[in-house]
């Protein structure tokens, strides 16, 4: 039973690592294309980068299923007429099946703009908080970064969480052998939260 679950445990790093890579390989298409516009929504980015992730033929090669604007049901037991369309939504899903289990890993994206604190405190209120709460569950934080220094935007963002007295919980920079812009915070109750952060101002 403890090699089985060893082994569960190593495939679905493995698999939370492969979906983190086609992420990152949409992001370098979307920045050598040039065709992400720093006007768009978070849904119009992540759509056209969800466009690069199905034509992936390393998506193929994993057997990854992914999917955009993914409904979460809600395990309430006390349902009424027109509940559905009151359910939350993640901006991404990914799912792969291996041995009769199921694994599904999660991404939920923010724009950012270094000189914009409404953003950077959307990304903490309904970003960060919501893996908290576990209205998300088992995924990675994105942040498109649309205006501004990135180093700068992220140590807005700390400075946010130091003002809420959670200085515990800001982001800090982690080596990441897929992207360099990967940031770690630690939450009580869901220990490590991941932070992906793109940068289109480079385009």
């Amino acid at each position: 039973m403890g090699t089985n679950n060893t082994i569960r445990l190593a495939f679905k790093s493995s698999f939370e690592n492969r979906c983190i890579q086609l992420f990152v390989n949409s992001y370098r298409q979307a920045i050598a294309n040039k065709s992400i516009s720093l006007s768009w929504i978070e849904n119009d980015i992540t759509s056209m980068l969800n466009n690069y992730i199905s034509n992936d033929q390393k998506r193929i090669l994993w057997q990854i299923v992914n999917s955009r604007e993914e409904y979460i049901f809600e395990e309430n037991p006390i349902k009424s007429k027109g509940f559905s369309d009151k359910e939350c939504r993640i901006d991404m899903k990914f799912t792969i099946i291996s041995s009769e289990i199921e694994y599904v890993y999660f991404f939920e994206a923010k724009r950012l703009k270094e000189n914009d604190s409404a953003l950077k405190r959307r990304y903490i209120d309904t970003g960060i908080d919501s893996f908290l709460t576990g209205k998300y569950k088992n995924g990675v934080l994105l942040g498109y970064l649309l205006a501004g220094n990135l180093i700068n935007t992220v140590d807005g963002i700390n400075r946010l969480l130091i003002k809420d007295f959670r200085e515990a919980e800001t982001l800090k920079k982690t080596e990441y052998l897929y992207h360099e812009s990967y940031y770690e915070s630690i939450h009580i109750g869901i220990g490590i939260l991941k932070h992906l952060i793109f940068d289109f101002t480079v385009q």
